[in-house]
């Protein structure tokens, strides 16, 4: 059975603009098709992570993957929109504004450990003592620190890198050369990496490889192999697939993988 995307819709809300009864809210979903989120916000704080798989956040020009290991804290109010592929195992845990001071007043990524998985399970469960919930609370709250290593991507916004864009998000093996694009685009090719530094704060190349990793998260967590995954985001070996992924992730694949 083919399955298709489908999209949800969620109303956008000022911080705070509903008072919760609760300080911190845990949800969990097994998503059963590539699911995108229309943009929304919240009047509470999110902190969006996976148990299974990897999806991406986002926030204007910006866009985060999400992995088990690496969550994604959103502050109350802020518009963002997401894209989770089917069989992600997506949790997400809301924060009142009145009880927990936000971790940053902008998207941040946050470190999701093993022990911030097994606090935030446990004020799910039904029946939690009141002081008990408290004191996880405390812990969770404690735990939630940024991630050294953020997995977050700049999609620049000029309409001259537009169609470099779309190649690339379409197709990451795409093997299209500076020069080719500029030939193609009529411009030097120093107005391209320009254009680049000036919306990303990357060159041409190291967006390409930011993006090309972005995607290969997505491959890795949902199981494929990484010499399958090093050629379908455009690299001949795994051994060079391997050295860019460490350069942007600070992990091998064999590593994110494991975790």
């Amino acid at each position: 059975m083919v399955t298709r995307d489908t999209s949800r819709r969620l109303p956008s809300y000022a911080a705070g603009e509903i008072d919760v009864p609760f300080v911190v809210r845990g949800t969990e979903e097994v998503i059963d098709r590539d699911t995108f989120w229309e943009e929304h916000s919240h009047p509470t704080h999110e902190l969006l992570w996976n148990r299974r798989g990897a999806s991406s956040a986002a926030v204007g020009a910006r866009v985060w993957t999400i992995t088990p290991s690496v969550g994604l804290w959103i502050p109350a109010g802020t518009p963002h929109s997401g894209r989770t592929p089917a069989g992600t195992w997506h949790h997400s845990a809301h924060f009142s504004i009145r009880a927990v001071p936000a971790i940053s007043d902008a998207p941040v990524a946050v470190e999701v450990t093993p022990l911030l998985r097994l606090l935030l399970d446990r004020l799910n469960e039904e029946g939690l003592a009141p002081d008990s919930r408290t004191k996880t609370e405390a812990l969770v709250l404690d735990l939630l620190v940024p991630a050294p290593v953020e997995l977050l991507l700049r999609i620049p916004e000029s309409p001259l890198l537009a169609p470099i864009v779309a190649a690339v998000r379409e197709d990451p093996a795409d093997t299209t050369t500076l020069a080719a694009w500029a030939s193609r685009l009529g411009v030097s090719t120093r107005t391209i990496t320009r254009a680049f530094r000036e919306q990303t704060g990357l060159g041409f190349s190291q967006w390409l490889a930011a993006a090309r990793v972005q995607h290969a998260i997505t491959l890795l967590s949902g199981g494929e192999e990484i010499e399958e995954v090093a050629e379908r985001v455009g690299y001949h070996s795994a051994s060079a697939f391997g050295t860019v992924f460490r350069r942007v992730t600070g992990m091998s694949p064999g590593r994110f993988r494991s975790q």
